[in-house]
């Protein structure tokens, strides 16, 4: 089988190492193309009739000019120009003749308070009356929401004001699409969650535009309060419009980090999933929803309050990366894009025109929990993009009955093709040798059918070991480094593990040649896969766990490819005839032969190396050189080919050469020296067995692998093990290229070559580089803690270890000639929090510098208590604020605040009772007070309870309010982030006793 320009697929080293190169890289750009890079946005800037992504884009701009975090000043004026924004919409598209009074400070003024506007076709509820109290953990939250919401009647929903009715409203139902306008306090919040706001906003103007008018109701909520557990969310849960029964399905629009493809995060059955195929250019896979459900993504959306609290089925679409920007003040209109703008923007305008559309009876029906919709039970679902072009959705139960079928039909019938080619005599696979019958009896003619058979299973194992080895080196060494460069890490894996494997291929290939490398290797590649499988499958049915998907089709391209590998064995002569043809061309020729006690049958198994052939060739040429005799080779001065390499020799140099046992055409048709009996296996089956395989591992093991480390490789300033992320993408490495195993034996030096230098260099860098850059900086959270008792306050920074800690705080002029106190983080238990005397925040205008802060932050929260038993009213006021919350030393059972409303489906206190309580108000300086009731513990405990009561402050558009945060704003490295510890940037706290 060599080259030659008639045989440009033949299975020689030049056609195999161009094909599989070829492929390996145009899939992997492209895979790297999609995944970097996101679809521009249309020129035009109305490509839909109602939609305008100019508009959008200056929406965003406005919105993101400034933190506004629910406790701040600017997101009230935020909430302004969204009622205002949505006002103009309406109006321009006729939808509603309703004007907005404003006062001469941009605020809505008292008479619109908690009112409705009505129209036609659409109703602006502008709720500042919902409240509710639920409970997280040991955590009680009493929280007055600030939602907006804006209903667009469906053309088949009930006419009038059906939310006033203590009925069901009739009609197929509605669709709720959700964003929240709040940012954390350290971030513009453009992707988080502006880029939804605006999408929001864009579809309200589509729903009203006159001939767009969907056959479902809308409800587009924007809801604030998301950052703080929730809250909008869990607030919108005590509106009629969420406890009409009206909704069925939702959209929420995401971010978590700052541009790029908004993928499809999660999603809850089958069915609703299907309205994700109309997008244009579908980005996701059903794994980032598995990482969820297992926990393995441990930050949450309002996805788990609609879906878990009110039964609606619905998507969550969400930016991803890059997390070093997410809540810092990098998530800026000015790193993202219109791109990434349409990306989501068109997304979920297909999405809900498809959701908007159907009427049929898929989601209503069904047995649901109290206060949950009846919408129907949806199934589990398998789904992921194809290039992001195409979008593939499927029930889980069709996987498992595919994993099934594989994991039975698969071995079967490669048992049946085995039977099949043991009856017909051409079962070279684990054949040591074969009989030739004679009139003195019988020999064996040895086949080395054996030869290779382990040789794939210790080199994949050596080669991952190798990779495994990698991962261990970077987490010992320089374990950060992948927040920067993954893609050095992953150019490190790929090259390391296809040097070791393409090394010990050839090494074995060269020792032991055998033309049944690449159907042994296929074969245990099946094997491996087959286990694999099944563990899947077990998944599958007892879990309900789809993210194995990729391995159902990486084993199916599996059995396909070893399938073809026992095939194209009927392509050989029987085995008999092959040990007849080489007994007949030995007959005649008995004096280059021992007697039968040296026949073939005491053959050695060892082919003779490379240069004992030569050596004994030469050896024959310079004997025969001056007088040739009728045995002497035709080809004089040739190396001995194959055929001598596998058959003995009683007298070495004594045997009939390959040449006068096989003809010609034979001849050139063996590899190298590989088996003799190999001739007539087909030279193109190759190529048919890799294009089958590599593409499948490539594009969905590759999708997954890049949508995972998008995803992680900078959660590790979170707390997140750098190691799972190496061994992660050292799996995934092996994966992607495990392939390539069959053909390396063929593989030209070249390629290797160049990987070495690859290897070389990023092993280099990664072992050395520093681990943060600008771009790619090391998030750190801040937070400011002042006793108001004692006038102390200190400032903290919680980040992955004391080294980096160490050198950011003492760049801090204020903080340069202290030594920081750190300990392990109370809140990420993997940080270190390390603190110092912070220069006084100024978050209360009244404080002046000369004031002494014992006399100053007295003023900052004032409190009083009333005891009557085992119970207490705390009465607490925060001046500047609208966020408090009261910490005990023992848990309380029960808790209300005094004017809150029905809680519905939420329980106040959780069953082993509450260590603190949240306290969020829509009204500035509001006086909360709360009701308490705590057991006691024993006759000696005083019966009392006590604790802290902490005021928070977290406006900082001011760069004034708060000098500690400012400073290491201004001080600390460029490679270095800040963003928020907790609720509040500044906490102010004062003990009591009851």
């Amino acid at each position: 089988m060599k080259w030659s320009l008639h045989n440009p697929i033949g299975f020689t080293p030049l056609p195999v190492t161009i094909i599989t190169s070829v492929v390996y890289a145009g899939l992997l750009i492209t895979l790297l193309v999609i995944h970097l890079v996101v679809p521009s946005a249309p020129q035009n800037a109305t490509p839909v009739k109602g939609i305008n992504i100019s508009d959008a884009w200056s929406d965003l701009q406005v919105l993101t000019n400034g933190f506004h975090p629910y406790n701040s000043h600017r997101n009230d004026l935020v909430r302004d120009w969204l009622l205002r924004r949505i006002e103009s919409i309406l109006r321009e598209n006729k939808a509603s003749n309703a004007t907005t009074s404003l006062n001469d400070y941009g605020a809505v003024s008292p008479e619109r308070r908690s009112s409705v506007q009505h129209s036609e076709r659409a109703v602006i509820f502008n709720d500042m009356t919902s409240n509710i109290t639920f409970e997280s953990g040991k955590l009680s939250v009493y929280f007055e929401g600030t939602n907006i919401m804006v209903y667009v009647r469906g053309k088949e929903d009930d006419a009038g004001h059906w939310w006033t009715s203590q009925s069901k409203p009739g009609g197929p139902g509605g669709v709720l699409v959700n964003a929240h306008y709040d940012s954390v306090s350290t971030g513009y919040g453009a992707t988080d969650d502006g880029i939804g706001v605006v999408t929001i906003l864009q579809l309200i103007k589509f729903f009203t535009t006159p001939g767009n008018q969907p056959k479902k109701g809308v409800v587009a909520l924007l809801n604030n309060g998301e950052e703080d557990f929730l809250n909008g969310a869990n607030a919108f849960c005590a509106h009629p419009i969420a406890r009409s029964q009206f909704l069925r399905t939702f959209l929420n629009l995401e971010g978590a980090g700052a541009g790029g493809r908004a993928t499809l995060f999660r999603s809850t059955d089958t069915e609703v999933t299907k309205f994700y195929e109309g997008s244009k250019h579908p980005f996701g896979t059903v794994v980032s929803g598995d990482g969820f459900k297992g926990g393995v993504v441990r930050s949450q959306t309002d996805y788990i309050i609609f879906n878990g609290i009110l039964g609606l089925r619905g998507l969550d679409v969400a930016f991803m990366e890059p997390r070093s920007r997410y809540h810092t003040d990098q998530d800026d209109a000015r790193r993202t894009n219109i791109d990434s703008l349409w990306h989501m923007l068109s997304a979920a305008l297909s999405t809900m025109q498809g959701l908007t559309s159907d009427t049929s009876s898929t989601f209503e029906g069904g047995d649901p929990a109290k206060g949950k919709v009846s919408n129907g039970s949806g199934s589990d679902a398998v789904w992921f993009d194809l290039f992001g072009l195409v979008f593939v959705v499927f029930e889980l139960h069709t996987l498992f009955a595919l994993s099934v079928t594989l994991l039975v039909v698969g071995p079967i019938t490669l048992i049946v093709i085995s039977a099949v080619l043991f009856k017909v005599d051409k079962l070279y696979l684990f054949s040591l040798s074969k009989h030739h019958h004679h009139a003195e009896g019988h020999d064996a003619v040895g086949l080395q059918g054996w030869r290779g058979f382990f040789r794939y299973p210790v080199i994949f194992a050596v080669a991952s070991a190798g990779v495994v080895g990698l991962a261990f080196l970077l987490n010992r060494i320089n374990p950060f480094i992948v927040h920067s460069s993954p893609y050095a890490v992953w150019s490190m894996m790929l090259s390391a593990w296809l040097l070791i494997a393409w090394f010990l291929s050839r090494v074995s290939d060269f020792v032991r040649p055998t033309a049944l490398h690449r159907a042994y290797s296929l074969l245990w590649m099946f094997a491996g896969g087959w286990v694999v499988l099944v563990l899947v499958t077990v998944s599958e049915e007892r879990f309900h766990i789809a993210a194995g998907y990729f391995m159902v089709f990486y084993f199916a391209a599996l059995f396909l490819a070893t399938a073809i590998a026992f095939l194209e064995l009927f392509g050989l002569s029987k085995k008999s005839q092959y040990a007849d043809e080489y007994e007949n061309n030995l007959n005649g020729q008995e004096e280059f032969r021992s007697p039968r006690s040296g026949s073939i049958s005491s053959a050695r198994l060892l082919a003779p190396s490379r240069e004992e052939q030569t050596q004994e060739v030469d050896a024959e040429d310079n004997e025969q050189e001056d007088e040739p005799v009728e045995t002497t080779s035709l080809l004089r001065g040739r190396v001995a080919s194959t055929f001598a390499n596998y058959t003995s020799r009683s007298h070495v140099g004594k045997a009939p050469e390959a040449e006068e046992v096989l003809n010609e055409s034979k001849k050139g048709r063996v590899y190298g020296y590989e088996q003799s009996w190999s001739w007539s296996l087909p030279a193109w089956t190759w190529l048919l067995q890799f294009l089958l395989l590599a593409p499948v591992a490539v594009v969905f093991v590759g999708q997954i692998g890049l949508l995972f480390v998008s995803a992680t490789y900078q959660t590790l300033s979170d707390g997140s093990s750098p190691f799972t992320v190496y061994i992660i993408m050292s799996i995934v490495s092996v994966l992607l290229l495990a392939p390539l195993g069959p053909y390396l034996h063929r593989y030209t030096f070249h390629v290797p070559m160049f990987l070495l230098c690859v290897f070389a260099g990023t092993l280099t860098y990664n072992l050395i580089a520093f681990p943060f850059s600008a771009n790619n900086r090391l998030k750190l959270y801040f937070i400011q803690r002042v006793d108001l008792d004692t006038g102390i306050n200190r400032a903290s920074l919680t980040g992955i270890g004391r080294p980096f800690l160490d050198e950011i705080i003492h760049t801090l002029p204020s903080a340069a000639a202290q030594t920081p106190s750190c300990a392990s983080s109370e809140r990420y238990t993997e940080l270190t929090e390390c603190s110092w005397n912070g220069i006084p925040p100024r978050v209360v205008a009244a404080t002046h510098p000369e004031v002494p802060p014992l006399y100053g932050y007295a003023d900052w929260l004032t409190y009083n208590i009333t005891r009557i038993g085992n119970e207490a009213r705390i009465h607490v006021t925060g001046t500047n604020t609208r966020n408090c919350k009261i910490q005990f030393n023992r848990p309380i059972f029960d808790m209300r605040v005094e004017g809150a409303g029905d809680d519905g489906p939420f329980k106040r206190v959780g069953e082993d009772g509450s260590k603190e309580i949240r306290l969020w108000s829509r009204t500035w300086e509001k006086p909360w007070d709360v009701l308490v009731r705590w057991e006691s513990s024993g006759e000696n405990d005083g019966g009392g309870l006590d604790g802290r009561i902490i005021c928070l402050w977290n406006d900082e558009n001011k760069r004034t309010t708060i000098p500690a945060l400012e400073e290491l704003r201004r001080f600390a490295p460029v490679w270095v982030g800040i963003t928020k510890l907790s609720d509040g940037l500044v906490e102010g706290s004062k003990s009591f006793l009851i």
